[in-house]
């Protein structure tokens, strides 16, 4: 465990799934103790809607939350080297966001996160693969940053 870094970027392949996930989680988690965002290497697909509901079981909303590439961060003003840790959950945006970062003297951590798009046949069978997925991501925020200070339930 170590300590929770002033801003974290979570990236992964469209910032539909997994990094939308990581970013709603960790905010629960954490709250105003760290400014977190996240990006994906495109931006060619909407929030998922399993995400929203696998997230909303553990008080996360997701359904707000808007899709971005590096890209349109960029064009936004939001410069990849301002943050103090880049965790990629993809080996595509590993590789992007190493390739955005080469100049720059930045963490940049590969958690591998299981993409749960296409697992299962039914509703429930995805939704399984979807909590597999946050749980996942659940598991490495607290095995990387300690137990959650914001959003408990006691």
């Amino acid at each position: 465990m170590r300590p929770l870094p002033q801003s974290v970027l979570f990236c992964c392949d469209h910032n539909s799934v997994r990094s939308p996930m990581a970013e709603g989680i960790m905010k629960k988690f954490y709250g105003t103790e760290a400014y977190i965002q996240s990006a994906g290497v495109k931006n060619d697909l909407e929030i998922d809607g399993f995400s929203i509901a696998v997230c909303a079981e553990i008080g996360v909303e997701l359904s707000r939350h808007r899709t971005r590439s590096f890209d349109e961060m960029e064009q936004w003003g939001d410069d990849l080297s301002s943050f103090d840790l880049v965790v990629a959950l993809s080996p595509a945006s590993q590789r992007r966001a190493l390739e955005l970062t080469r100049y720059s003297a930045l963490d940049i951590e590969y958690w591998p996160i299981l993409d749960p798009t296409g697992i299962g046949e039914g509703r429930e069978q995805r939704l399984a693969s979807y909590r597999k997925t946050r749980d996942m991501i659940v598991d490495r925020l607290t095995e990387r940053f300690g137990p959650p200070t914001e959003g408990r339930d006691d």
